[in-house]
C-alpha cells in the first residue's frame, strides 16, 4: 500500500504542462483518466446488450449504499460497493428468471434505490446535503489515497476484460448461441453486472452518480459510428472518454466550471460532432471474434442498431 501511495505522489509532481501544473489537478487526472478508459469498456458491453441505462439503476442503489454508509459511520465507498453489488445481481436474477423485462428490473432499483438513498440520508449525522459530493463528483478534492482506490478498482476491471472479454462478447452477441457454445452465460451475466457496479463506485468521484451512465454510453456511441469492429469500438470508446476527461478538467480549470458535468459535456459535444461531420450512420458493421477460444464454436454478430441486408459469415479455427 505505501509503494502505491508513492507512486501516486511521484505522479503529483510531475511536470505537467496547464493545467495539470498543480498536485490537484494531477491527482484529479490520474483518477480521471481511468475511469475514462474503464467506464466505456464496460459500457461497450452494455450498449451491446441493450442494458445502456444499467449504470443509471446502479448508480441510485449505489446512493442508498452511500447514505446507509453515512449512518452507519463506515466509509462510504465499500457500503457502495456492497449494495451496489447486490442490487445488480438482483437485476441480472430477475432479468435472466423473466421476472420482469431488463427496463421494468431498472425501474424498480432505480426509484428504490434514490428513494433509499434519501430516507438513509436523512437520519445521518450531516443530513441530505452529506450525499452531494457523491451525487456530482468532487474529482478535484480526491486524495492520494482516493486515487490509489480508483487505480486499483480500474486495474480489476482492465484484467477483468482481457481475461473474459471473449466470453462477455459472445453472450451479449446472443445468449442461446453462446448456451449451445457451452460458455457460462450465467456467470458472464453476473460478473458484467458486478463489473458494472464497481466501475459505478469507483466513479463516484469523478462524476458522481448522477453522471456515471454517460460516461460509460456517451463514448461508446460515438465509437460506434467511428469503428468496424467490436475491437475497435472498446478501443475508440475509451479513447474518447480519456479525451473527454482530459479537455472537461482543462475547461473545468479555464472557466472555473464543474468538473464532472464538464467532462460528460466534452463527451456528448464529441458525439454530437462526429455524428455531423462523420456521416456514417448507415455504415455497414459486422462485429466478429477474431479468434474464439479453444473448444467454442466461432460466435458472429450483427450491431442491433444497424441494418444489413445480408449476413456476413465468421470465420474461426477449425
Amino acid at each position: 500500500m505505501s509503494g502505491g501511495l508513492a507512486g501516486i505522489a511521484g505522479l503529483a509532481v510531475l511536470p505537467l504542462p496547464w493545467p495539470f501544473e498543480r498536485e490537484y489537478m494531477q491527482l484529479a487526472l490520474a483518477a480521471g483518466l481511468v475511469i475514462g478508459i474503464c467506464a466505456p469498456l464496460i459500457g461497450t458491453f452494455l450498449v451491446q446488450q441493450r442494458l445502456s441505462l444499467m449504470g443509471d439503476g446502479i448508480g441510485h442503489l449505489a446512493l442508498a449504499g452511500i447514505a446507509a454508509g453515512l449512518l452507519l459511520e463506515v466509509w462510504p465507498v465499500w457500503s457502495a460497493m456492497v449494495v451496489a453489488a447486490v442490487g445488480a445481481l438482483s437485476i441480472e436474477w430477475l432479468r435472466s428468471r423473466r421476472r420482469a423485462t431488463s427496463d421494468l428490473a431498472l425501474a424498480l432499483w432505480f426509484y428504490g434505490g434514490i428513494a433509499g438513498g434519501v430516507v438513509l440520508a436523512s437520519r445521518s449525522t450531516g443530513g441530505s446535503g452529506a450525499i452531494l459530493p457523491y451525487l456530482f463528483g468532487s474529482i478535484l478534492t480526491v486524495d492520494r489515497s482516493e486515487v490509489l482506490l480508483v487505480v486499483l478498482l480500474g486495474l480489476g476491471i482492465v484484467v477483468a476484460v482481457a481475461a473474459f472479454g471473449r466470453t462477455l462478447f459472445a453472450i451479449v452477441i446472443d445468449e442461446e448461441s453462446a448456451r449451445v457454445a457451452g460458455l457460462p452465460v450465467g456467470a458472464g451475466n453476473a460478473l458484467l453486472a458486478v463489473l458494472t457496479a464497481v466501475t459505478v463506485v469507483a466513479a463516484m468521484q469523478v462524476v458522481g452518480v448522477l453522471l456515471v451512465a454517460a460516461l460509460m454510453v456517451l463514448p461508446v456511441a460515438t465509437s460506434r459510428n467511428l469503428a468496424r469492429s467490436f475491437r475497435g469500438t472498446l478501443a475508440g470508446a475509451a479513447g474518447i472518454g480519456a479525451f473527454a476527461v482530459v479537455a472537461g478538467l482543462a475547461a473545468a480549470r479555464q472557466w472555473a466550471l464543474a468538473p464532472g458535468g464538464s467532462i460528460v459535456l466534452v463527451a456528448a459535444g464529441t458525439f454530437a460532432v462526429v455524428g455531423v461531420v462523420g456521416g456514417r450512420t448507415g455504415t455497414r458493421r459486422t462485429v466478429l471474434v477474431e479468434a474464439p477460444a479453444p473448444g467454442t464454436a466461432p460466435v458472429t454478430g450483427r450491431d442491433p442498431h444497424e441494418d444489413h441486408d445480408h449476413d456476413h459469415p465468421g470465420s474461426g479455427s477449425g
